[in-house]
């Protein structure tokens, strides 16, 4: 059906993409664990992989796009042991842990729709299918290749390795991983510190739990993906991503949980998007420069100079191989906000164009540069950067220094439109200061009603009104003077 050649992690060689049952993909993809504010690390992954759920519908396949949302059994430090991170942060705000989730999911899908990401075709929660989980750890039991111990379950990864090659996605050496571990051995319920739980025994204090035939508790995160995609997309599927980070512990035991319950791989090819930096270091909290989505677009963090659409953002990801490092700086941003607004007139300037009689430039070869692009493991920087270089002749044409005949004209204004917007996901910027009258006369109207409903103490009202402002993407700040807002 195409050309496509893509990268496969578990192989390290690029290959020709051919789906197990075409024209039917199934793609599945590691989502957030939703106990906290879309941050920047959720961005690089939603827009490499849904360039790639639009390239393979725009190429005629028809995609299911499953991503899940991670809402228990992500321990801290991705361990088996320690706090679920959903249920720490509730007991932390005295909420239930399905508040945290509903809030934070909302703040995701609020923040993917502004990074113009279509959304999945199912979006499955961990905590919707306990019972799945609970038959795959029964199928991998009856295999042999878990053991319950103190009410919780385990994956053998020393009797898997008798068989199977634990280790063959992140490159980890199975005796290395039990060596480190043998002086631990009968210390605890694990047989080797290397196995991971399948099921967890809860401790009293344990909020989020459910019940079982081994004890009252909750699934391993590792689980959960393997559980979802199997029954989504069945027991052979094309597509499993997710970022580099999870290739070793989660997607190598995702790989262990499929054979060991089913008998063979289920994932053709492994796609992983590697991390973000900022100005050169790993993002986190202790180093100060981690920041949401949502203060990197009004620019509110101290390491941020200005203000960053999310089209400036999604443009700068998508300037950038997706296998790559990608480092966020202001200089890079400002330089990657010009080149957005370069390239956009230029598609504007495209539709006004008018043919002439002869064409001296070869659409039908800019065209075939452009699609060996992208064709190639998805290299969206050379495809831009051909882009770029039709600019130039679209300029030269405005200019009255160049010409295309009607149907090459035609060629190069669809070509533009689909590079541009179906397949790179673009949105003019325009589009949304063109209604910024009409927006602001409506976020004028809402202030008037905040501000009578806080005249009459009703705060819970004005609270509400300010809060599902924010959810459609506008955010109310209250001055000394009055009040500001910003999208």
């Amino acid at each position: 059906m195409s050309n496509l050649l893509i990268y496969n992690s578990l192989t390290r060689t690029t290959q020709k993409f051919e789906p197990i049952n075409p024209p039917y993909v199934g793609m599945y993809v590691c989502g957030p664990t939703v106990y906290g504010p879309a941050h920047l690390g959720h961005a690089r992954p939603a827009v490499t992989f849904d360039l790639i759920f639009r390239y393979l519908r725009y190429l005629g396949y028809k995609v299911r796009y499953v991503r899940n949302i991670t809402d228990v059994g992500h321990l801290e430090h991705d361990a088996d042991e320690g706090d679920d991170k959903i249920a720490k942060k509730a007991k932390l705000e005295n909420l239930e842990p399905m508040e945290v989730v509903q809030t934070y999911t909302e703040d995701y899908h609020k923040n993917m729709r502004l990074l113009n990401c279509l959304p999945p075709s199912i979006e499955p929660h961990a905590s919707g299918h306990i019972i799945e989980q609970q038959q795959l750890i029964d199928k991998i039991l009856a295999n042999g290749y878990a053991y319950e111990s103190n009410g919780s379950v385990y994956f053998d990864i020393k009797k898997y390795a008798e068989k199977y090659r634990y280790g063959k996605l992140s490159g980890r050496n199975v005796e290395d991983l039990l060596e480190k571990t043998r002086t631990l051995d009968g210390q605890d319920e694990k047989h080797n510190q290397c196995d991971f739980a399948l099921w967890k025994k809860a401790s009293p204090a344990h909020i989020m739990h459910w019940p079982s035939k081994w004890s009252e508790g909750f699934p391993g995160w590792h689980l959960e993906c393997t559980a979802m995609s199997t029954k989504y997309l069945g027991e052979y599927f094309d597509i499993h991503g997710g970022g580099m980070d999870l290739q070793f512990p989660h997607h190598e035991c995702e790989i262990a949980q499929s054979v060991g319950a089913l008998g063979h791989d289920a994932v053709k090819y492994w796609v992983h998007n590697n991390m973000i930096t900022i100005n050169g270091k790993k993002m986190g909290k202790s180093l100060g420069n981690a920041m949401t989505l949502e203060q990197f677009f009004a620019g509110e963090h101290e390491l941020l100079e200005q203000p960053y659409s999310p089209m400036t953002v999604r443009f700068f990801i998508l300037q950038a191989h997706y296998r790559s490092t990608l480092d966020f700086s202001n200089e890079a941003l400002q330089a990657s906000e010009k080149g957005l607004e370069k390239l956009l007139s230029a598609v504007k300037a495209l539709e006004t164009l008018t043919p002439g009689k002869t064409s001296s430039f070869s659409v039908s070869e800019f065209k075939e540069k452009c699609f060996d692009a992208i064709n190639d493991d998805f290299n969206t920087p050379v495809m831009i950067s051909h882009l770029f270089e039709g600019v130039k002749h679209i300029n030269l044409i405005k200019d009255g220094k160049e010409s295309l005949n009607e149907a090459d004209l035609n060629e190069l204004k669809k070509l533009y439109n689909d590079l541009c917007f179906e397949i790179l996901g673009l949105r003019a910027e325009e589009e949304k200061s063109d209604n910024s009258e009409i927006i602001g006369s409506l976020v004028d109207m809402i202030q008037q009603l905040r501000q009578q409903a806080k005249s009459e103490k009703n705060y819970a009202l004005s609270d509400k009104l300010r809060d599902e402002l924010n959810r459609a993407g506008v955010k109310i700040k209250d001055t000394k003077t009055g009040y500001e807002w910003s999208f």
